[in-house]
This record gives structure tokens, sequence and C-alpha cells, in this order.
């Protein structure tokens, strides 16, 4: 009985077409708002790694400067867009954020 139970349990691990259909139940649950979320998220802690260690003097290497602009060009991009939609949650989290990049910035060149 129990080698009956081990071999389904392995047929539903491996068997491709159950793992697509639970996707596609469970896929559209996942909007895409909190997808813009984790990607304003994301961006912010982009370089709050490499800000931490210069103020904490583990590093003199500052982050490239391509890479906080690039942050910096796509929190923008999503600040406009928040606007336009006048979803105020969105603008004041990605403000606060600028505000907080902004802050760690003027703490590392201040120092």
């Amino acid at each position: 009985m129990t080698l009956e139970k081990l071999s389904k349990f392995a047929h539903d691990v491996f068997d491709l077409d159950l793992w697509v259909k639970n996707i596609k139940e469970h896929a559209p649950h996942v909007s895409a708002e909190t997808m813009g979320w984790v990607a304003v998220v994301l961006l912010h802690l982009a370089t709050i790694p490499t800000m931490l260690a210069v103020l904490t003097g583990l590093t003199e290497k500052m982050p490239p400067v391509d890479m906080v602009l690039f942050s910096w060009v796509g929190l923008f991009c999503f600040f406009l867009k928040a606007t336009i939609q006048k979803d105020l949650l969105n603008v004041v989290t990605i403000g606060f954020g600028f505000f907080c990049q902004a802050a760690l910035l003027a703490l590392i060149v201040f120092k």
C-alpha cells in the first residue's frame, strides 16, 4: 500500500500537466498591482546595500552612477504613473523612498 502511495506522490510531483494546471489556476491572483509594488520595492533596495556599506566604512567604493541613475529614473517613471493615475498611496510611498535615498546619499556625500 505504501509503495502505491509513494508512486502516486512521485507521479504528482513530476506531473508537468498538473503543475501547468496549478499555475494557470493560481497565477491570475497575483495581480499587476502586486508586481508593481514588488518592482518599486526592488528599485528602492537596489542601491541601499552599497550605500550602507559606504556609511559604515566597510568600503570606499561608491555605487556605479549608471545603476543609481537607472534606479532613480525607474522610480521617477513609477512616480509619474502613480501621479497620472491619482494613486496617492503609491505617490506617498515612492516619494518617501526618494527622500530616504536622498538622505542616504547626503550622508555619504557630506560625511
